[in-house]
């Protein structure tokens, strides 16, 4: 309970892939102070963590570019990515794959701040 600063807390896309309907429940349970029961969200009692410091949830396993709109849309934007083959994969070896990650991060980041729905825009 305390000295975390992070955990994987499921991705939804990608091998480590959990329910898409609770993982944002798991999210909120590791950044907010407070959150009230609700069993859709895969929160079975209501919780107040006081000041007990927030923990930051990872996304991986199998994660890559064309899992960003959906990342961005269930995480929000205090959350940590981290690429294996989703980098080292790229054709063009490590550098590209690093750049590609970090285009579409921002580009997903901006069109869900100029209000777009990538989900139902697709990528």
């Amino acid at each position: 309970m305390s000295g975390g600063d992070h955990i994987h807390s499921g991705t939804v896309v990608g091998k480590l892939d959990v329910e898409r309907d609770i993982t944002p429940g798991f999210v909120d349970l590791l950044r907010d102070d407070f959150i009230d029961k609700d069993r859709s969200r895969g929160i079975y009692f209501t919780q107040d963590w006081v000041s007990l410091p927030g923990v930051l949830p990872v996304a991986f396993g199998g994660i890559h570019i064309w899992h960003m709109p959906t990342l961005t849309e269930i995480f929000g934007d205090d959350f940590v990515l981290q690429f294996g083959r989703g980098t080292l994969g790229h054709p063009w070896l490590n550098a590209p794959g690093a750049v590609a990650n970090r285009v579409a991060l921002e580009a997903c980041v901006q069109a869900r701040n100029q209000g777009r729905d990538l989900a139902s825009e697709g990528n």
